[in-house]
Order: C-alpha cells, then structure tokens, then sequence
C-alpha cells in the first residue's frame, strides 16, 4: 500500500484539522461529556439528544466535496468534515475530540459462501436476498473465517497520518472496539428473511444448527481479537452505542484492567431486529439463547435497534447480565419501556424521523413526540437519538432546528 498525498491535499487537511482541533478545545466539549458519563451511570442531570444523520451525510458532506484522491486520506477528509459540520450545524450533545482514529486493518475471508442480493439503481434503496442457503448440502459449505492482522499496513497508516496531523490532533490507533451480536442479520443474508420465518415452524432444527454455527464463530472471532491484542476501550466520550447514544461511562474497564484490553473490558450490542414478529417464547428459544453465550463475555451490555422490544422487555432485563441500555424505537410502547425499565437502565429513545426527514418538515410535532416522551419516561435515564434518516431533503439547517429545540426542550424538562 502507497499512499499518496500532493502538497493541496496536505494543506487542505492540516486546515481541516486545525479548525476540528479549535472546535474540540471549547469548553462546551467537556460539558457534554460529563452530562453523557451522568446519564450513562444512571445520574441523569437531564435528558440527552444526539443527531446521527446515518445515510443522511451523503447530503450534508456530499461526494463530491471530498478533495483528496487516494482512498484513506479521502476517509480522512470526510472524518474531518463531519466533526466540523457536527459542530457548526448540528447542535446537540455530541463532544468534538482532539484526535483522529487510525483502524486496524483486518481482512475477514467471510464463510465460504457468498451472499447474494439483488439491488435497485437508487443508492441506499431497499434490495432483495437472494439466498445462499437453500438445501442442507449449501449449509455443509460453511467453513470458519479467516481472520488476518495486517498490521504493517496499519503501522503505514499511522505513521502517515501522525507525520501529517500529530502536531495537531491526536492520532491513535483504534482497534476493534465494535460488537454487534446480530446474529440473525447474518442469518438473513445467508437463508433469506422469509425462508427464515418458514424455518421456526418447517424446520427448527435446522434454524438451531444455523444459529449454533454463527454463535460458535461469532465466540471465535472476538476471542482471536482479544488473543491477538486488537480491541480497543469502547467507553470513550465519542463512542457509539448500537442502540443508538454514546458510552461514555466510568463502569469500564474492569476494575483489574492493566492496559491490555480484554472482551470483559467493553460494550457489547445484542439486537435482532429480524425477528420482529416471533413471540417472546420464540425470541428466546431461536435467538436470545444463542446470544448470552457472546453477551456473557462482556462486561456491559446494550440491546435493541429498531425492534419494538415492548413484548420482550421482561425475557431480556432477566436473561442479560450487565445490561445498562435498551432501545426504545418507534414501533415500542414506550409507557410499558418507562415502567419496566425505570431508572435501573438507559432508557435510549428513538422519536420517529419523518418529521424531519419529509417533504415539509413539521417541527411541531417532532417537538410534541420529544415532551410526551420525556412525561412518559419521567425518572428514567433518557437519550433522544434522531436516527434512521436518510434524506434533509437538502436542507442542512433541519438538523439545527430539530437538535437546538431538543436541547431546549430537554433542559426544560429536565
């Protein structure tokens, strides 16, 4: 790997990250990251927002406003961009940081298979699966995936990018520090979602062998991160949660942590946002049960994406241990999340996006969503996530409004 850089390029970065570092040394970034750490510990001084445009970013830092030509620095520019558009733009709780993050760089060979989905022109539009596994004999084909380190590629990141920018921000490798037990998307991707339904009542015990096999290789896998010495805190100020906030909290690392980083030290995310439709009884028997084994390995735990998890609420606080944050999505009763969660975890609220996101936004009524929660979930620990958006129908200034009167609203509340 080469990477290459002219002398725009380099100025242009340096000025990027020199704008990113002033913003990151204003005193409102260590504000946010004690509000964060209270609420994350069950302290709540008031409800926090954050704004996550997700798909959203390809409108509001655009492809083509991205300069550099080679491929790394491109992500580099673009990282830099969003912090300086998150701040100037989207006004809520997210802390700037002086530091850029340099990954690791593993190659995952995937397991022998290769999925199949059909997509359509427009670019994040929905696609069809195209199942791999169709017969038993496909499912035989699955072999463990080769996982390599490639660390000389990662040293050569590093060092470009702290020759570049060290004396600017931080720079500092991040290794894995991401662990989401879906393990049902996988699945999905392999036997197709609705061969998947038919399974829990056509062939159960197949769905079990699939299940068991991608719990086995899930284990594997994070436990050859942990061996290998690539995991990386995930607590951090500006550190996501898959339900949807940030992690910031003192819980973590474990109280005889020495420096190397140990599943045990970390966050992990349990979702299966497929299995929407299956009882509780069957949530626990074809997913849950094949999920505590990788959750138990860690030393906090986060639930929930878009799933309502209403119906689920009693199998998941009795079976998950260390759990600290929950999602509450648009398709949850959030009265019965409020009365079952209480103060005893994260009460992660995810107010639905159209408000925002449509022809004509409708503030009002994002607002209205925001105060009847926060009288629902009165004594929890909230988060206001805005999430899920994939267009701001090229109006930036949307995520300004919306965030700068959910700040509002919660500092009212609060």
């Amino acid at each position: 790997m080469s990477i290459l850089i002219n002398k725009a390029e380099e100025k242009l970065l340096r000025d990027l990250a020199g704008q990113a570092a002033h913003y990151a040394a204003l005193p409102v970034q260590a504000q946010k990251m004690e509000l964060w750490k209270a609420s994350n510990s069950l302290r709540p001084k008031r409800a926090m927002v954050l704004s996550n445009p997700q798909n959203g970013w390809d409108e509001l830092v655009p492809e083509e406003s991205v300069i550099c030509r080679d491929p790394f620095l491109r992500d580099l520019e673009r990282f830099l961009r969003m912090q300086i558009f998150r701040y100037e733009y989207i006004k809520d709780d997210f802390p700037i940081l002086p530091k850029v993050d340099i990954d690791t760089v593993i190659h995952h060979s995937g397991y022998g298979i290769e999925n199949k989905v059909i997509s359509p022109d427009q670019k994040g539009g929905a696609y069809h699966i195209e199942p791999s596994i169709k017969t038993y004999a496909d499912f035989e084909k699955l072999k463990p995936a080769v996982i390599e380190i490639d660390r000389a590629a990662t040293e050569e990141r590093l060092e470009f990018a702290g020759n570049l920018l060290g004396d600017i921000l931080e720079v500092r490798e991040r290794g894995v520090s991401s662990f989401r037990c879906g393990l049902t998307r996988i699945l999905i991707h392999m036997r197709g979602l609705d061969q998947m339904m038919y399974d829990v009542y056509d062939n159960p015990e197949f769905f079990h062998e699939m299940m068991s096999f991608l719990r086995d290789e899930m284990i594997r896998e994070f436990k050859l991160y942990e061996k290998e010495n690539v995991l990386s805190l995930n607590n951090g100020p500006d550190n996501w949660n898959g339900s949807g906030g940030l992690a910031y909290i003192d819980d973590l690392p474990a109280e005889d942590f020495s420096g190397r980083v140990r599943l045990k030290d970390l966050i992990a995310w349990g979702e299966s946002q497929e299995t929407v439709g299956f009882s509780p009884d069957q949530f626990n028997e074809f997913v849950l049960q094949y999920q505590l084994p990788i959750l138990n390995m860690f030393g906090l735990t986060d639930y929930g994406c878009c799933e309502g998890l209403d119906r689920k609420l009693d199998l998941i606080i009795e079976n998950i241990p260390r759990l600290r944050w929950v999602s509450v999505s648009p398709w949850c009763e959030r009265r019965v999340a409020a009365d079952k969660l209480k103060n005893n975890y994260v009460y992660v609220y995810k107010p639905i996006p159209t408000p925002i996101t449509s022809g004509v936004p409708d503030y009002e009524y994002a607002e209205s969503l925001i105060r009847e929660t926060l009288e629902i979930a009165e004594g929890c620990s909230v988060q206001i996530v805005l999430k899920d958006t994939s267009t701001f129908c090229n109006e930036p200034e949307r995520l300004t409004i919306w965030s700068e009167m959910a700040v509002r609203v919660a500092e009212e509340m609060a």
